[in-house]
């Protein structure tokens, strides 16, 4: 018997770097808890949680898909990045953004900045539910 025979989490398991993606997109941090890093999954989680509520605190802008200029679409797939963070966002800003003070840009740019690290989360739990990485 092997080392990695006694320990079945270390193997990647077919089909679990899939659920873990998706996972890890709807809810930061989900895909790791999954793959059973559970420390990663809490700094994943509170990291991109406490970027996508800042920016909501400072009223960023949160991108909608139909947008006339290509770099709104960029800001889209960016704020879309951070999951339920991105939802959560559309149905809280009510009141619409507040862009003329620098608060509202910076906070625009903190919910981008939360999806993309989001989907750098993704990457790193596909990377170990497919076994690539430890």
């Amino acid at each position: 018997m092997t080392e990695a025979d006694a320990n079945p989490i270390e193997q990647p398991v077919p089909g679990i770097a899939l659920v873990a993606v998706a996972a890890a997109w709807l809810v930061p941090g989900l895909g790791h808890l999954i793959l059973r890093r559970w420390g990663r999954a809490m700094i994943f989680f509170f990291c991109v949680g406490a970027l996508a509520v800042t920016g909501l605190l400072l009223r960023g802008n949160v991108f909608s898909l139909h947008s006339a200029d290509a770099f709104d679409f960029l800001g889209y797939l960016a704020d879309l990045g951070s999951g339920m963070f991105f939802f959560i966002a559309k149905a809280v800003e009510r009141t619409g953004p507040d862009v003329s003070r620098a608060a509202g840009d910076y906070g625009t740019r903190f919910l981008a900045a939360a999806g993309v690290i989001n989907v750098l989360c993704v990457f790193d739990a596909y990377e170990i539910g497919c076994g690539i990485k430890n």
